[in-house]
């Protein structure tokens, strides 16, 4: 008697189970009409942001940024960061290593496409990009196998002449890689500085006093899907005395071992004075400090693993006032 109530009240459940699954499929209708009210939303994440790889303000309107994002394209405020508009949604590449405002013309934007980092996550780019209009238009101005560029510099006095620090691809070897000068507003280049096959250039820096006095950080890395390698014997700091046109390796001072990603800075108030975070054999490394132009000979600060994050440093180029970092 147990055994068969137990079968009549399973039979029962399977039986209501199908007349549901029946109804459910005759009375589509309802069923759309359910769904048809759900949308895809954005529900976060609302505390995180993408990488922000490089900031311009605008020299004479200090409410007016363009942001290059790692990987989300160009924005732009004109009201101190309450609104941003998207700039740069309209061209190939969402990936961005640099935005730069020419000094001599605020209306001229130049941006580097492809995040320098050495990341499995990293996007890459399609060269260089130029705006004449405040980033309203965009035009492809080259460098295109470059695919990670990491700075572009206008000259401060004449809009004819770019550097560009393209360090290349990280996954293969070759491509467009090293310092491009143009002296024609970006429709030649000429590449002055690199030529190992790995080795690309990660930096740039003008003495304020003198454009052609310039230094620029290599930095030769290389990825393959099992392993990272970001350093080598082509990292190092160079200097230049003719506007990047000739280069000479800078070593007294430098470390000796194997390199990896170099940020370099110069003091606004003291010229004079360099300084370069650099990434040395695993967590060795620290920020190093010349007072001579050229002679990076004194460690002036141990940042130990944090080196890996300040591989850029930034004094303050709105406030030239103020004290320069680490002084």
């Amino acid at each position: 008697m147990k055994n068969k109530l137990i079968y009549l009240l399973l039979l029962i459940f399977v039986a209501g189970g199908t007349l549901t699954v029946t109804a459910q499929d005759n009375n589509s209708a309802v069923s759309e009409a359910n769904y048809s009210g759900l949308e895809f939303r954005n529900i976060g994440p609302a505390l995180f942001s993408g990488r922000i790889a490089d900031i311009a303000i605008h020299p004479n309107d200090d409410k007016t940024w363009y942001v290059a994002v790692g990987s989300g394209g160009v924005w732009k405020t004109t009201n101190d960061g309450v609104t941003w508009d998207p700039i740069f949604d309209n061209q190939p590449s969402f990936s961005i290593g640099s935005v730069s405002i020419d000094p001599n013309n605020p209306s001229i934007v130049w941006v580097g496409t492809g995040e320098n980092v050495g990341g499995r996550h990293v996007g890459y780019g399609d060269g260089v990009y130029k705006s004449t209009d405040g980033g309203q238009n965009w035009k492809n101005m080259g460098l295109k196998e470059s695919q990670h560029i990491s700075k572009v510099v206008v000259h401060p006095e004449n809009s004819d002449v770019i550097w560009v620090a393209a360090q290349g691809p990280l996954w293969s070897k070759g491509g467009q890689r090293g310092l491009f000068k143009s002296t024609d507003g970006g429709e030649t280049w000429n590449k002055t500085l690199g030529g190992n096959e790995w080795t690309g250039v990660t930096d740039i820096e003008l003495d304020p006093r003198n454009p052609d006095r310039m230094y620029a950080a290599t930095w030769q890395r290389q990825r393959i899907v099992p392993i990272y390698m970001g350093g080598g014997p082509g990292s190092g700091i160079h200097k230049s005395t003719d506007g990047g046109d000739s280069w000479k390796e800078l070593t007294n001072g430098i470390p000796g071992s194997n390199l990896g990603k170099i940020g370099m800075d110069i003091s606004p108030q003291k010229p004079d004075i360099i300084y370069a975070a650099i990434e040395l054999d695993r967590t060795e490394g620290g920020v190093f400090k010349s007072e001579n132009q050229a002679n990076l000979g004194r460690k002036c600060q141990m940042l130990l693993a944090a080196v890996r994050v300040l591989t850029t440093i930034r004094s303050s180029m709105h406030r030239p006032t103020s004290l320069a970092r680490f002084t």
